[in-house]
C-alpha cells in the first residue's frame, strides 16, 4: 500500500489572505460535480457507524463518528478540501501579523444559521469563551489550551474569567485571536469542531437540550431533523447555508450498527452506501467487490495504555515489565492476520502519514520477533515476573468484533510466551470512555486521530496535562520539550527526542497504524481518500445514476 505524505501548509497560508473559490467552475457542472456525471434521483447518503455518538454540541463532541455529524451540522473559520487542504469556511480568509501571534479573520457577509440569523465574529467569541469555561467542563477544553490563545490555560484552571480569552470581534464581519506565543498551524486547528461558532440564543433557552432536533439551530450545509439515540440521526440540507445551491446530497443517515458483518451484511443488502470492512475480510472483499472494497492511510493510531495511577497494578510502574509486553506483541500478525486491510505495524505513536515529520524506529523495531521476545522473556524476569511469580491483569476495550479479536490475540501471545495471564472486558462506548478516563482499567485500548495534520496532535496526548492521557504518564521531559516545540524552528528533532522517550519508558504500547478501510459504493463521488485526516463532508460529496 502506497502511503500518501503532503506539505503542512498552514505554514504557507499564514500571511496570505485566502479569496480563491474552492474549485474552478469551469470544470464542475455543479459544486463537486464533474461535468458529464448523471446525478441520481435519489441523494440520499446512509453509512454506518459503531456506536452512539457522544454529542454534536460542538463545544462538547470528543469521538469521531460525533465530529462527522458536527462538521456537517456547523462551519467552521476554515475547512478542509478532499485533500486535506485548508479552504475558507465562514472565514473567506485570514492575516497575521509578522510575528503570528495576532490572527485576524475576515468572514463572509452571507453566512446565516438556520433559523435566518447572520454569522458573526460574537458567534465565535462566545464558542471559544464557552470552550474553556469551567462551567461547561468541555472535555476538549485541553485541545483550547494548545491552540496558544491568550489566557486559556488560565482561564480552564479557573484563574482567569472566560471573557479574558484572547479572542475578540473587532466587528460583525472580522475576528481577532491573540496567541500567547506564535503557532504556525493555528488556522488548521480551526477545522477542528470545538473551534466551530456557536448559537448563544438557542443555548441560553434550551440548556442542555439545545442539540435536540426540536431545538438546535446550525450553520452548517446540514440541520439536524431526526435522532434517536443508540439508533439512527438524520440530516437535511440547510436551507439558509450560504453555498446550499452547490450541495447535492439531500438527506444524510447514520446508522447506529454495533456488529460489522450485520452492517456488511446490511451494506450488500444495498441498506447503506458506506460501513466498515470487518477485520481479515479486505482481501477477500477486494477480489469479489474490487470498485467498491477500499484502502487507504489514515492519520490515526491504535494503541493500548497502561494505568499508571495508584488504581494500576504495581508491575506497571515498572518500565520492564511495560518494554516487554509491548515486544512481545507481533504486530506483524495482527495487521497481516487479524486486520488484513492495509494498516501499517507500529512502533511510534505517530503514524508514518504525518506532515513534516518522520517519527524515528526504536531499535527494536528492526529485530525479528524470535529477538523480541527473547528480550521480553529477559526484562520481565529482570523485574521479578516468571512462573514463580506470574504476571496477571485485566485488559478493556470498547466493544466490537475488531477489536476483540485483536485483544484476544495480544493475549494469547502473552500467554504463550511470557505465561502472562490476562482477563477481558469489553464495555459500551461511552462507559469505556467514562471509566477509562477515571482511570478505573489496568490496560485499556486507545486510539488517536489527528486533529489536525501534527505530530504534537499525537505527542500532546502523552504531556501530564493532556485531558485524554487516560494512564497519567508524566514524565518532565516530555512536557518541555513539547512546550519548546510550540515555538521551535525545527519541531521535529524536539518530536524526535519524544518518541525516544517513550520508546524506551512505553506507557502505552503502539500496536498499528490506521488505514480506512471501506465498502463504498461506487455511486458515491468524491469520497476523499487522499485526506489523511478523513474530514469529510456530505456537502462536497454526490451520487451518481446507476
Amino acid at each position: 500500500m502506497t502511503l500518501v505524505r503532503k506539505p503542512l501548509i498552514s505554514g504557507l497560508l499564514a500571511t496570505t489572505l485566502l479569496a480563491t473559490p474552492l474549485l474552478a467552475p469551469a470544470a464542475f457542472a455543479m459544486g463537486n460535480v464533474p461535468a458529464g456525471v448523471t446525478l441520481a434521483e435519489d441523494q440520499t447518503f446512509t453509512y454506518r457507524v459503531l456506536d452512539e455518538h457522544s454529542s454534536v454540541d460542538p463545544q462538547v463532541v470528543e469521538d469521531v463518528s460525533g465530529s462527522e455529524i458536527v462538521r456537517d451540522l456547523f462551519e467552521g473559520l476554515m475547512s478542509q478540501d478532499a485533500e486535506g487542504n485548508l479552504v475558507p469556511g465562514v472565514a473567506t480568509g485570514f492575516s497575521t501579523n509578522e510575528d503570528n501571534t495576532v490572527y485576524t479573520f475576515t468572514l463572509r457577509d452571507d453566512a446565516r444559521w438556520s433559523d435566518g440569523t447572520r454569522v458573526t465574529a460574537n458567534d465565535f467569541v462566545f464558542a471559544w469563551q464557552r470552550a474553556v469555561d469551567p462551567a461547561l467542563a468541555s472535555p476538549y477544553a485541553w485541545y483550547m489550551e494548545i491552540t496558544a490563545i491568550e489566557n486559556a490555560a488560565d482561564i480552564i484552571a479557573g484563574e482567569a474569567a472566560p471573557d479574558t480569552l484572547g479572542v475578540r470581534a473587532v466587528d460583525d464581519l472580522t475576528l481577532e485571536v491573540t496567541l500567547s506565543s506564535p503557532l504556525p498551524y493555528f488556522a488548521q486547528m480551526t477545522t477542528h469542531a470545538t473551534l466551530f461558532p456557536a448559537p448563544s440564543w438557542t443555548i441560553e433557552e434550551h440548556g442542555t437540550e439545545w442539540t435536540r432536533p426540536e431545538n438546535i439551530v446550525s450553520n452548517g450545509a446540514y440541520v439536524l431533523t431526526e435522532h434517536a439515540p443508540a439508533e439512527r440521526s438524520v440530516r437535511e440540507r440547510n436551507s439558509m447555508y450560504w453555498d446550499n445551491e452547490n450541495t447535492v446530497i439531500e438527506k444524510v443517515v447514520a446508522l447506529v450498527i454495533n456488529d460489522e458483518n450485520v452492517a456488511l451484511t446490511r451494506y450488500l443488502a444495498g441498506e447503506l452506501d458506506r460501513t466498515e470492512v470487518p477485520a481479515g475480510q479486505f482481501p477477500r472483499l477486494s477480489e469479489e467487490y474490487p470498485e467498491e472494497a477500499i484502502s487507504f492511510p489514515r492519520l490515526c493510531n491504535y494503541y493500548y495504555t497502561f494505568n499508571l495511577t495508584e488504581n494500576g497494578p504495581e508491575a506497571f510502574q515498572d518500565a520492564r515489565v511495560r518494554k516487554a509486553l509491548a515486544l512481545a506483541v507481533d504486530r506483524k500478525v495482527i495487521v497481516e492476520n487479524v486486520l488484513a486491510g492495509g494498516q501499517t505495524e507500529a512502533y511510534t505513536f505517530t503514524p508514518v502519514s504525518v506532515a513534516d515529520f518522520e517519527p524515528p524506529l526504536p531499535e527494536f523495531a528492526g529485530m525479528s520477533q524470535a529477538e523480541k521476545d527473547q528480550m521480553a522473556k529477559d526484562l520481565l524476569a529482570e523485574a521479578g515476573y516468571g512462573p514463580d511469580n506470574p504476571l496477571s491483569f485485566n485488559m478493556i476495550y470498547n466493544t466490537s468484533e475488531a477489536h476483540k479479536k485483536i485483544a484476544v490475540a495480544m493475549s494469547q501471545m502473552w500467554k504463550q510466551k511470557l505465561g502472562v495471564e490476562t482477563e477481558l472486558g469489553n464495555m459500551e462506548w461511552k462507559v469505556f470512555l467514562e471509566e477509562r478516563g477515571n482511570q478505573n482499567f489496568e490496560l485499556a485500548r486507545g486510539a488517536w486521530c489527528g486533529d489536525y495534520n501534527e505530530a504534537s496532535t499525537f505527542l500532546d496526548l502523552l504531556t501530564s496535562p493532556s485531558g485524554y492521557n487516560d494512564g497519567k504518564f508524566s514524565n518532565a521531559k516530555v512536557d518541555e520539550l513539547m512546550q519548546q516545540a510550540r515555538t521551535a524552528d525545527d519541531a521535529g528533532a524536539l518530536y524526535a527526542q519524544v518518541e525516544q522517550i517513550v520508546a524506551e519508558e512505553m506507557p502505552i504500547i503502539p500496536i498499528y497504524h490506521y488505514a480506512g478501510v471501506y465498502m463504498l459504493d461506487s455511486d458515491v463521488g468524491n469520497w476523499p481518500v487522499n485526506n489523511v485526516e478523513q474530514n469529510w463532508y456530505s456537502k462536497n460529496l454526490y451520487k451518481i445514476a446507476e
